[in-house]
């Protein structure tokens, strides 16, 4: 039986629940397109089934931050996902902070474990600096999945350089993503 992958790609086309903004670039845009490419690798591979939070670039979830968070978790549950996936780009005052992170609920845990092999193959396929896993049980899209479930920062929206290779290559991080998902469930 194929394995089921949630991908929820961050943030919606306009508010509520907008995200980020840097180097002219939007991070819904961003979460956008590399949750498509990140799909589209996934359905090349008969192991693993896909849904997208965002099937089309209009797609607009929620009339709320709270209520757009909610139709993602809801969504992911009631397919029966086993895995959970939610695609960011990091943001900061500075624009020297780098790198690559994700999320999970706790650890030990499949979550965390699945996040280490995102991270680590994320980092390896674009250069980007590992800045590792972190536990962030507060956040709602980990916290309320029943499905283990990771949120991954693929970048800094407002480094010059990682929002550059975001927007030229996002199948290099759907393919980074897509490696970790399969080292780990390998």
């Amino acid at each position: 039986m194929a394995t089921k992958i949630y991908i929820d790609q961050g943030h919606n086309p306009e508010n509520p629940n907008a995200g980020a903004e840097g180097n002219g670039l939007l991070e819904q845009n961003i979460t956008y397109r590399v949750g498509i490419e990140l799909a589209e690798l996934l359905r090349q591979n008969p192991n693993y089934e896909v849904r997208l939070s965002r099937p089309t670039p209009t797609t607009s979830l929620g009339n709320s931050n709270s209520t757009s968070l909610r139709a993602r978790v809801e969504d992911a549950n009631a397919w029966g996902a086993d895995y959970f996936i939610s695609i960011h780009t990091n943001a900061s005052s500075n624009p020297q902070a780098r790198g690559v992170e994700a999320f999970a609920y706790s650890e030990p845990s499949r979550a965390f474990s699945l996040g280490e092999d995102i991270v680590e193959n994320l980092s390896e396929a674009t250069g980007f600096l590992n800045r590792g896993m972190k536990i962030r049980p507060g956040l709602y899209v980990l916290r309320r999945t029943n499905m283990p479930a990771v949120l991954v920062e693929i970048g800094f929206i407002t480094n010059p350089e990682e929002a550059a290779l975001m927007n030229q290559n996002p199948e290099l991080f759907a393919r980074g993503i897509y490696n970790g998902i399969v080292e780990y469930l390998g």
